[in-house]
């Protein structure tokens, strides 16, 4: 497989004679804008409404300024922090013929005092001095998140709402559960279809009917449950339609390939694929840190010891492989990575630590496998439709 660049460092000779560099620190209600215009003895700082037409004309009144000075202008570089706006921006920014990219927000180094100064003016000196190493080329000196496309971005939007929904429809039947355990009436199943007609059959352990406000209070929350479940429901089947309207390429190809494992379903599938597969990661090495399942050891000296996952990942990434571990075990018992698990288990291994690892070594095979399109031989398959 051919290796590609995580955006660690910038691969184009940097010429800062020649280049305007522009940071911006984004906010709602103003952005700061500063950088080095070449042939500008200061360093020019403005606050702008956050309008990306008023800083594209800012930008081309220092590209002027340093032009009359005596530059030759070849390259506009601006930057700013992942955060709330996302990816837009940028997007908008390198269609107009500006250098733009998004700073991952573990490159910026922050001081390590247990009181410092936090300014927007102190933010963008930050910034600048990040995308001043990563121009030059430094290795590891920051990282750059890669740009979606808006239609990257918009593939994500099913699985993210649908896990919202779930939390959602969790949260609304375990309130319902608690507002009637404080009555001292247990069992009732507020997910059930028909619960909502069950609420009048409930009695106190006196005998006595529910209390007026808490019975309206339940309908209330099964009402939303009922339209929760029907979102739910509503997402699952276009994204069916979809995945069979879709063609046979690109990410459709991939979820079609994912589900064909046994034990592995179409949501499972196309979460991995919209949010890890798509992507071009360097290695295996990159995947596995991407999701987040890898260790971080801590070494001093004579000192060394684990100190658990770094979770600086992808948290749904996470939470969706250790969900499929379980499952992978349970449907693939004779696959070899299931075989380890249980050597690593008979070793002594903590149960704990072999999962993370075992959901590492499974992310990393489904990312093979979706790249080169061959199938472990001792991977269990779904039979054909």
């Amino acid at each position: 497989m051919t290796q590609v660049d995580d955006l660690s460092r910038s691969l184009v000779a940097f010429e800062q004679n020649s280049t305007v560099i522009t940071v911006v620190e984004m906010s709602q209600s103003r952005w700061l804008v500063t950088g080095l215009v070449p042939g500008l003895a200061r360093q020019p700082l403005k606050k702008l409404e956050p309008e990306a037409e008023t800083l594209l004309r800012l930008l081309e009144r220092w590209r002027s300024e340093a032009m009359k000075a005596g530059q030759v202008i070849k390259r506009l570089v601006l930057a700013y922090e992942a955060g709330r706006d996302g990816f837009w921006l940028a997007r908008w920014l390198r269609a107009r013929g500006i250098e733009a990219y998004v700073i991952h927000p573990t490159s910026i180094p922050v001081p390590r005092e247990h009181r410092r100064a936090k300014t927007d003016r102190l933010d963008t000196a930050m910034l600048l001095r990040a995308l001043l190493g990563w121009l030059r080329g430094e290795p590891k000196h920051c990282s750059m998140t890669a740009i979606p496309t808006i239609e990257e971005e918009d593939a994500k939007r099913p699985s993210r709402e649908r896990d919202a929904l779930v939390k959602e429809r969790t949260r609304i039947i375990n309130r319902a559960k608690s507002a009637l355990a404080r009555l001292g009436i247990r069992g009732f199943k507020p997910e059930l279809r028909k619960a909502a007609a069950r609420l009048d059959g409930l009695r106190l352990p006196e005998g006595a009917p529910l209390p007026p406000h808490t019975l309206a209070e339940l309908r209330r929350d099964l009402d939303r449950l009922a339209m929760i479940r029907e979102q739910i429901a509503a997402i699952e089947h276009d994204r069916e339609r979809r995945l069979e309207e879709a063609s046979d390429q690109g990410t459709p190809a991939m979820v079609r390939l994912l589900c064909r494992v046994h034990g592995l379903g179409l949501e499972t599938a196309d979460m991995l694929t919209h949010e890890v597969f798509y992507r071009r990661l360097r290695d295996e090495r990159a995947v596995g840190r991407y999701a987040g399942i890898t260790g971080s050891p801590d070494e001093s000296g004579s000192k060394r010891r684990e100190k658990g996952l770094a979770k600086a990942g992808n948290a749904r990434v996470r939470k969706g492989m250790i969900q499929l571990v379980w499952r992978f075990l349970l449907f693939q018992p004779q696959s070899a990575l299931a075989q380890w698990y249980r050597e690593r288990i008979a070793k002594g291994a903590r149960k704990t630590s072999a999962v993370v690892a075992l959901a590492r070594k499974l992310l990393i095979m489904l990312w093979r496998m979706v790249n080169t399109g061959e199938i472990p031989q001792d991977l269990m398959l779904r039979p054909a439709a």
